[in-house]
């Protein structure tokens, strides 16, 4: 192995300004609370983004040696995209809906055709065109009205996720002067075809507190309220039916739900509750044509299936249909006129089971070991066709139209791989790690043919892990540049998700959180016993909460990593949840806790990453944020990474890469994104000595 030399230069230092935070008894010191400073106060703040700038400095310093080689990685992570491309069609209400992109385009265009694909195209919206003169530009929920003649849809130019709504004339292409700001970026139509519902924000905290309703053509100022969220910890939307019958606001908390209810054609009409919520109780509905299905988890902890008349929604009215099971996860249903599809998890895999009215069903099969099967784009309420999306660790992203009546199925698009890609040489694998508590943790993984399992091999470890949000074996083009030289790639499917299920799920948030980063940690050391790699070759990559992950890891188990990839890191907890003015602190008590609880307060301290970094060696580290990032603010890894470079003994590389632009996300084109892949690759590799 090459060793890699990396420039000789000085690290930022970050100005101290002790503030001291006294809760519970407890006195903290926080030497860079001040950093808090650009979002507290915007662009009048100079100070915090001097030093952004310099640690941006510092990287490109740092990087430089690797510079040609990332353009040489960009080029080569592009190389592999189908530029000219186009979307499987999608029917609705007499139209096919498509997108595709352009040779060289960094966006895409919104189009459809009548009848037909045959017919003349209409392009709806031209994002690349919109998009001119933008460094950030996203374009939300293309909603089109029942008579297909207006077409609403959100903008956020920032990355801060407020969409501006704006309305579309389709036949004249005439934008209306209905220009609505500040919000969630997707607009649902009754049946009138000129009334709209839509969500709008808290410009401060950003939270989901109203849901309104407009007329089309009057001033946006006095749109009516119909909802309003009391409860900081609910999230709320509105969407509508797939029949088109009913409009419904859903208030969602971590571990509760209440539906509002009006039918389409009544706009005007009060809403109405189909069942109040109730504590530590879930419920979502899904009317068919003379009744409504709920997905619940009332008194049922892996969910069941129950029904209701579409006169009497209470809970004393609901009959089930199918019951709780200890080793089935029900985790949502798509309907049909005659069929319904279950989405369920089993042993940590997805399931498609298809029922009829009748009584029949049948599950669709897939034979590979670890992969993701999800519900796909499925608009039309009478139909017989099932369209679901499949990928594996070595099977491209695929788009299937499935006969729920003859089982026959048509593979409709896979993803292309441009310049040649061959599944035959990579094999994919589903292993098991025994966690200290002696809970299996499964391990999806991938790596070429022919690898030696002698610890040589370099490995880069991925996982989540919050929210319940299930992170299924998928392919991605991009980790072809990590195969091809040399890599395993793995994804551990630690507690915190909910891949086994909701007790999965349940052991890895609030009380039990620490579970979470003890599983990753076992799962890294399994891998390491395996010999699929050994402790000078692993490293470990996740985002957001999964950033918190990252930074747990670091603290807990240093050694144990070559080099860790942060991603808009969440690692000043406590701070973070005690601030209910930043987006996302309210809504998160119930995975979290409530810090201002003694208890929930010294649980948080004891894990969150600022809080615990220590005098002692770290591994190398590469930190990522975004200045506007709406859901971890810039401040959180900032902060980190000032505390870690004055308080760490080693030597190690420590760089934080601070996107200007752009937010959470990061970049919105579907090329400039890979500049940063590119970056966290050249990482990695220059520390396993990898330069071409």
């Amino acid at each position: 192995m090459t060793q890699y030399k990396w420039p000789d230069a000085n690290a930022p230092v970050a100005e101290i300004n002790p503030h001291k935070r006294i809760l519970h008894g407890d006195t903290v010191i926080d030497n860079y609370y001040w950093m808090i400073d650009y979002f507290k106060k915007g662009p009048d703040s100079t100070k915090v983004v001097d030093y952004l700038k310099a640690e941006n400095k510092y990287l490109d310093t740092m990087m430089s040696g690797s510079k040609a080689f990332r353009e040489d990685l960009f080029k080569e992570l592009k190389g592999r995209i189908k530029e000219k491309d186009e979307s499987v069609p999608v029917f609705k209400n007499g139209y096919f809906y498509y997108s595709k992109t352009e040779d060289g385009k960094q966006y895409y265009k919104y189009c459809r055709k009548k009848g037909s694909m045959d017919a003349k195209e209409e392009v709806l919206a031209d994002v690349d065109e919109m998009a001119k003169g933008h460094a950030y530009f996203s374009v939300s929920g293309f909603s089109i009205s029942p008579d297909n003649k207006l077409m609403a849809y959100g903008v956020d130019e920032v990355s801060r996720r407020q969409y501006t709504l704006y309305i579309k004339n389709l036949e004249t292409s005439a934008i209306l002067k209905d220009e609505i700001p500040n919000t969630e970026g997707d607009a649902v139509w009754a049946q009138d075809n000129k009334t709209i519902f839509y969500t709008d924000k808290n410009a401060v905290t950003l939270l989901s507190e109203k849901i309104k309703k407009h007329r089309i053509g009057s001033d946006p100022k006095d749109d009516v309220v119909v909802y309003e969220e009391k409860d900081k910890s609910n999230y709320i939307g509105v969407a509508k039916s797939k029949s088109g019958k009913f409009i419904f606001i859903y208030s969602s908390a971590t571990m509760s739900d209440e539906i509002r209810m009006i039918e389409a054609d009544k706009p005007d009409a009060p809403f109405n509750v189909f069942q109040p919520r109730m504590k530590d109780v879930k419920y979502d509905i899904i009317p068919l044509e003379h009744k409504f299905l709920i997905v619940t988890n009332w008194n049922a902890h892996n969910f069941r299936l129950m029904e209701a008349p579409f006169n009497n929604t209470g809970k004393d009215s609901w009959k089930e249909i199918i019951p709780n099971r200890k080793d089935v996860l029900l985790s949502g249903v798509e309907e049909f006129k005659d069929y319904m599809v279950l989405a369920e998890r089993k042993n940590g895999l997805a399931q498609l089971r298809v029922m009829d009215f009748n009584g029949h069903e049948h599950y669709i099969k897939f034979d590979e070991p670890t992969y993701t099967a999800s519900v796909g784009a499925n608009p039309e309420f009478n139909s017989n066709t099932f369209r679901y999306r499949y990928t594996s660790m070595t099977t491209p992203s695929s788009t299937y139209d499935y006969n729920m009546s003859t089982k026959q199925q048509i593979l409709k698009k896979q993803q292309e791989v441009i310049g040649g890609y061959n599944k035959t040489d990579y094999i994919t694998e589903r292993i098991y790690a025994t966690a200290k508590d002696g809970t299996k943790i499964p391990i999806s993984l991938v790596y070429k043919k022919g690898l030696k399992k002698d610890g040589t091999a370099p490995l880069l470890l991925y996982a989540y892990g919050s929210y319940g949000m299930s992170m299924d074996a998928a392919f991605s083009s991009n980790a072809l540049s990590l195969l091809n030289r040399g890599f395993v790639y793995a994804i551990a499917h630690i507690r915190g998700g909910q891949e086994m299920g909701r007790q999965w799920y349940d052991d890895g948030k609030m009380m039990k959180k620490m579970n979470t980063f003890t599983d990753f940690i076992d799962c890294g050391q399994f891998l390491i016993d395996s010999q699929f790699t050994s402790k000078g070759h692993l490293y470990a990559q996740g985002g957001s909460a999964g950033g918190l992950l990252m930074g747990a890891v670091a603290n807990l188990a240093p050694n144990l990593w070559n080099g860790i990839l942060a991603h808009v890191p969440f690692v000043d907890v406590v701070n973070t949840m005690l601030d209910e003015s930043i987006p996302l602190t309210t809504n998160e008590f119930d995975e979290w806790g409530n810090p201002k609880n003694k208890d929930a307060y010294q649980y948080m301290k004891s894990y969150s990453p600022y809080e615990n970094v220590e005098k002692k060696d770290y591994p190398n580290m590469l930190v990522t944020t975004g200045l506007h990032d709406s859901q971890v603010q810039y401040f959180e890894p900032a902060k980190w990474v000032a505390k870690l470079r004055a308080t760490k003994t080693d030597k190690h590389l420590l760089l934080l890469k601070t996107d200007m632009d752009f937010g959470h996300g990061g970049a919105s084109g579907r090329f400039d994104y890979l500049k940063d892949v590119a970056l966290n690759y050249a990482f990695i590799f220059s520390l396993e000595g990898i330069t071409k």
